[in-house]
């Protein structure tokens, strides 16, 4: 077996729940602070990002609640699964994050996680508004619509 064989050519995991529950007002691509064996259980698709949130500590941009599972093959200096992690973005974008979730009602939440073109992962988080549960109901109709649409095409 190749070492490129066990890994995933194209990793692209996207935060489902987060378009159902939210509705997206501005998006960034920000790079993540990963710690030893951590890239590598990403490069496997081993992420979790159902409950995971963004928070300011100080200035800095921080992610909560990520799960990465710990590597198979790592010893016993592998990652902590649910660790804060360092979000990186240039200055100007974390400003005008805070400055928007110092409205009410708004958060910060990852959308996917991907792996670039030069093997660098990044997170694309998104200033979100929560949608109401009507709003729900509508996103639902909208998708059952589309999904009849298809159905009678073939």
């Amino acid at each position: 077996m190749a070492k490129n064989e066990k890994f995933k050519k194209n990793i692209n995991i996207q935060n489902r729940k987060a378009s159902f529950e939210y509705s997206f007002i501005d998006t960034y691509t920000a790079g993540i602070v990963l710690q030893g064996t951590e890239i590598k259980s990403i490069r496997q698709a081993k992420v979790n990002m159902q409950d995971a949130f963004c928070l300011f500590i100080d200035g800095e941009l921080f992610i909560r609640n990520l799960h990465i599972s710990p590597y198979e093959r790592g010893n016993i200096h592998n990652h902590d699964a649910k660790a804060e992690r360092k979000l990186l973005l240039q200055k100007r974008e974390l400003r005008k994050l805070e400055t928007g979730m110092s409205e009410k009602g708004l958060t910060i939440i990852p959308k996917r996680i991907f792996i670039n073109d030069r093997g660098l992962a990044k997170v694309e988080i998104a200033l979100a508004k929560g949608k109401k549960l009507y709003d729900k109901r509508q996103s639902i109709k909208e998708k059952d619509q589309k999904r009849e649409l298809q159905r009678m095409k073939y």
